[in-house]
């Protein structure tokens, strides 16, 4: 229990500073704005190259993590964006939407915080296998679904194009291949760049909740409850569920990677979740489902971090 609490309210505490700060104007959202693009453009690719680079490359690419939480995100994309689709007319792209607001997580700003404050090291490894799994499968597939709805005309390379594009300019893609390849190499950077990526590491975590809880203030839930409750619930129930019946199936995976898939998916959806809704008419829908399950996540978390030491035990 003690460690359930010293993991989450750190993170909580973090959020609500974030939250007051905007409130009272002491920072106000285009700096939360520009704080984030700091923490995706710079400070998280700094983390994923670091954490690649302090084991053997043999180490850092976990096949059995990677089944894991890869198969089990995309049992949790297929299983929502199959009942939406029984559910009734929904177009494509809102199913697309519905399926990547339950399939994954938000791994930089939540989920590596808490993981981290659990399993140590082993948190830096598994945020860069998922950031390869959500920019290289999740987030993909949502958004081509989401063009081939919105486009009538044009081919599927014309719609797989740009987001493919998008995807490979990504910075924490470039970091992923960068941090592969010198660990490729077994090279390392000289003493003063090093030191600066851990610099630029250590600030990931609390500048990515003081932004999170930043951009909650103002935010509100209008008209919408039902269907923000179950894109939230879903998140948080169907993933981790999903992760875990993988980890039961899937042979070999150690103990605190275990830990780390579960805590991970047990995470509110990523943070670019309403910005990527926006051009499919699903921006205030997905800000608001996120609002909530950021909100109930202290609870899946909590949840989690207990369900998760019947591996480290």
């Amino acid at each position: 229990m003690n460690t359930i609490f010293g993991a989450i309210v750190p993170i909580f505490i973090l959020l609500g500073i974030g939250y007051l700060a905007v409130l009272k104007r002491i920072v106000d959202k285009a700096h939360i704005q520009g704080m984030g693009r700091y923490v995706i453009n710079i400070a998280l690719p700094a983390l994923v190259i670091q954490a690649l680079l302090q084991r053997p490359l043999g180490e850092v690419f976990n096949v059995p993590y990677l089944l894991v939480y890869g198969l089990g995100s995309g049992l949790a994309f297929a299983i929502t964006f199959g009942m939406v689709t029984l559910r009734g007319n929904a177009p494509l792209e809102r199913r697309a939407m519905y399926a990547l607001g339950t399939s994954a997580s938000n791994s930089g700003f939540i989920g590596y915080p808490v993981a981290v404050l659990v399993v140590g090291p082993t948190a830096g490894i598994a945020l860069a296998l998922n950031m390869l799994i959500e920019n290289l499968l999740v987030i993909p597939t949502a958004l081509v679904l989401a063009e081939l709805g919105r486009q009538a005309k044009g081919g599927v390379w014309e719609t797989v194009k740009p987001v493919a594009v998008r995807i490979l300019r990504h910075p924490l893609i470039i970091a992923i291949a960068v941090g592969t390849l010198l660990a490729a190499l077994n090279l390392h950077p000289p003493a003063p760049i090093a030191r600066v990526l851990e610099m630029l590491a250590a600030s990931s975590s609390p500048v990515a909740l003081f932004v999170i809880g930043g951009t909650l203030c103002g935010l509100r839930v209008r008209g919408m409850v039902k269907r923000v409750t179950r894109i939230a619930l879903a998140k948080l129930s169907l993933h981790p569920l999903c992760i875990l019946l993988m980890v039961l199936l899937i042979p070999g995976l150690d103990p605190v990677f275990a830990t780390a898939a579960i805590i991970f998916a047990c995470a509110p959806m990523l943070s670019m979740y309403p910005l990527l809704g926006q051009r499919y008419g699903f921006g205030e829908l997905g800000t608001a489902a996120m609002v909530m399950a950021t909100v109930l996540s202290a609870l899946t978390l909590a949840l989690g971090i207990w369900l998760s030491h019947m591996w480290l035990i």
